[in-house]
């Protein structure tokens, strides 16, 4: 497959479709938390960083390709192939960062978003020109088509994992390994054949030599990796408005539901001692770009403090909540819920696996997309006596 091939562009190709996705995904995982204009910057941030990446791995592994000395790039169908990737990719992230995620809405993203990288793939191939002509295997054509839409629904499944750290590198790498392994498929079909002087034209339309082309992928090489480093540098911004503006849950509140947590009283600890009878909430507020829905405690697996707000995990995703930790530890019923850390309050009856951990443990929640919660040193005790491992006089 790499016979011919620059060792050292190859992997440079893999390297930037790897950060373009690292930085697409860490973008496109903030999209659903966050509502209005951002919301839409987010998308197309997300969307332009992912299309980079894959443009630019395409051209990197072209200029890593034995082509003839004579190949020129043909600049129009070169065009034509990022748009193609950019509106493709736009689209498909659009459709899964609304409304809910279902298995059919997701494949269906994937099948439009392999489809199109392939076709920006081909579309760039046939922008090549010289003394040859390019001849395709049809059966190496569908493999990469697969390849391709395999690699859309595993980045789309990444992206609404809303991966973070560790898991959010790992799928990135991954990602960066299946499209370039769609490219390099694509590659090994493809065979040149010579044409007569006769035949030799490129139709006359503006052309590119393989130095120009060089230069304008170092260019978006520079963007991807300035777009990669800035993406790890906390953004203090996401914490200052909800700061400076401590009345945004006041909106909910007004909802009939959650009349009772609008009314000044003390949040105490799940089960607390002293505190007058009340009755839990059956659902919790989740906020989306289009407003505020509700879903039933009985999906959600856990709750994760984050800053003023907090953020839901119903066993597929995270969503923000309008509540602090303190007021969703008061509201949820004490004998299903238990706070384990002080950011982290888990729903017992969805704990599907403990493990000792350092001082202190950890918690996997089931669900579709199970995830992990840490457990402090000074909970330990309490979470192994509401499992079943220990009695409440040992506590």
């Amino acid at each position: 497959m790499f016979e011919g091939h620059d060792p050292f562009l190859v992997a440079l190709s893999v390297a930037i479709a790897s950060l373009g996705g690292y930085t697409g995904f860490a973008l496109a995982a903030r999209i659903r938390n966050t509502p209005g204009v951002s919301n839409r910057v987010l998308l197309a941030g997300a969307a332009a960083f992912l299309a980079v990446g894959i443009w630019t791995m395409h051209f990197v592994g072209m200029l890593a390709a034995p082509l003839p000395p004579d190949t020129v790039y043909l600049v129009l169908p070169t065009i034509i192939s990022f748009l193609i990737c950019a509106l493709v990719v736009g689209i498909s992230l659009f459709f899964v960062s609304i409304g809910e995620p279902t298995l059919k809405r997701v494949a269906s993203s994937a099948v439009l978003l392999g489809v199109g990288i392939a076709t920006m793939h081909y579309v760039g191939i046939h922008g090549l020109a010289g003394s040859f002509g390019i001849v395709h295997d049809p059966s190496m054509v569908l493999l990469s088509v697969v390849v391709a839409i395999v690699t859309a629904y595993g980045g789309l499944r990444a992206f609404l994992a809303q991966q973070e750290g560790v898991r959010l590198i790992v799928s990135s790498i991954a990602f960066g390994i299946a499209v370039s392994g769609m490219h390099y498929t694509a590659m090994l079909g493809m065979h040149f054949e010579p044409l007569t002087d006769a035949a030799h034209h490129h139709g006359g339309g503006l052309a590119a030599s393989q130095q120009i082309l060089s230069i304008v992928v170092a260019v978006l090489c520079f963007v991807i990796a300035a777009g990669f480093l800035l993406s790890l540098v906390p953004d203090s911004r996401r914490q200052a408005p909800v700061a400076a503006e401590p009345s945004a849950v006041a909106p909910v509140s007004a909802e009939p539901l959650l009349a009772a947590s609008a009314s000044p009283r003390p949040m105490a600890p799940l089960g607390g001692l002293g505190q007058p009878p009340r009755a839990p909430v059956p659902r919790l507020p989740v906020e989306s770009a289009d407003g505020t829905h509700f879903i039933d405690t009985a999906s959600v697996r856990s709750v994760r403090a984050d800053a003023h707000y907090t953020r839901v995990h119903d066993g597929t995703r995270e969503r923000m909540c309008p509540w602090s930790i303190s007021e969703a530890e008061a509201q949820l019923d004490p004998s299903l819920f238990l706070r384990v850390h002080r950011s982290h309050i888990v729903a017992i009856p969805h704990v599907a696996l403990v493990r000792k951990e350092g001082d202190g443990a950890v918690l996997e929640l089931d669900g579709p997309s199970p995830h992990r919660v840490p457990v402090s040193r000074a909970k330990i005790a309490e979470v192994k006596a509401r499992l079943g491992l220990a009695s409440r006089r040992q506590v």
